[in-house]
């Protein structure tokens, strides 16, 4: 018997194509393909937060330079406050004492790296001195204002003796009667067209109403 041949099954072929696998990464499981518009995306976003954070950096790094120069500036009793390091401390004695600006600057950049160290809550009691400080030297500065002002009125002008009384009643009225009195004479020129002349009575006024002014809050200039 003759044999059959086997009928062989035919299996349809696909060539395979090959394919290249594009390079990316994952972001909170997102596939981003090198690239691609979202791979330019993210890289924008990330430069940008880069530049800020070095923008911050350098702002911070001048308000504490500003700061450690505003130091040197601060009054002995304000700066025995501060828990500053001794090192600190010593750095800003020894800018005081020198004058050659190479020297001066280095030494202020050194000042600067110090800050940089300085714990938050000792750099907010240094903002604090600084700040007590100008207030202090803005209140004296309005009291000098306001002392030539009245001094001024009260020599010339009959009625302002009577307005400071009101203001200031514990002034000694007899003492600031003759100081005006006194000055009132020492104003007159010997003779005609001379300048007018300011004795000692006319500072001493001066110095009465400055200090009543300082001891309490200055408000309003007299009209």
């Amino acid at each position: 018997m003759a044999q059959r041949n086997p009928v062989l099954a035919t299996v349809p072929y696909f060539p395979t194509m090959s394919r290249k696998l594009k390079k990316g990464y994952f972001v909170r499981g997102e596939f981003v393909a090198e690239g691609s518009e979202r791979d330019l995306e993210l890289k924008r976003e990330l430069k940008g937060t880069d530049e800020q954070s070095r923008t911050d950096l350098k702002r911070e790094s001048t308000e504490l330079q500003k700061l450690g120069e505003d130091l040197l500036t601060l009054r002995a009793d304000l700066m025995a406050r501060l828990n500053l390091t001794d090192k600190l401390k010593d750095a800003v004695a020894e800018a005081k004492r020198i004058t050659n600006f190479e020297g001066k600057r280095r030494q202020m950049q050194f000042i600067g790296k110090l800050m940089r160290l300085i714990d938050p809550e000792v750099l907010e009691t240094i903002r604090i001195a600084l700040t007590e400080q100008h207030s202090g030297s803005a209140r004296e500065n309005l009291a000098l204002h306001m002392a030539e002002t009245w001094r001024d009125r009260l020599i010339t002008h009959e009625d302002a003796f009577g307005e400071w009384i009101v203001k200031f009643p514990d002034t000694d009225t007899q003492q600031l009667r003759a100081l005006i009195r006194q000055a009132r004479k020492d104003a007159k020129p010997e003779k005609p067209g001379e300048a007018v002349r300011h004795g000692r009575a006319y500072r001493d006024i001066f110095q009465l109403v400055r200090e009543h002014l300082l001891g309490t809050d200055t408000e309003d200039d007299p009209a």
